[in-house]
């Protein structure tokens, strides 16, 4: 099992490869509710990090599969 530190580590990286290669849905992450919590003080543990990780690796194969250049 990944530690926090792993998953904050390729989340990050995700993230960052997100915003400089595809800025176009870096935007579109940043306007997901999904990341806006509705708590005050949220509980952020593996389980949750994990799926964040899953749905950013998701949303950046969708992408890449509906906007292949022709």
């Amino acid at each position: 099992m990944k530690t926090k530190q792993e998953l904050y580590r390729q989340i990050t990286q995700l993230t960052t490869n997100i915003e400089t290669n595809y800025p176009e849905l870096y935007t579109f992450l940043l306007e997901e509710p999904v990341t806006i919590p509705s708590e005050e003080h949220p509980h952020v543990g593996i389980p949750e990090l994990q799926n964040y990780l899953e749905t950013l690796e998701q949303e950046l194969k969708h992408h890449i599969e509906t906007h292949k250049l022709k």
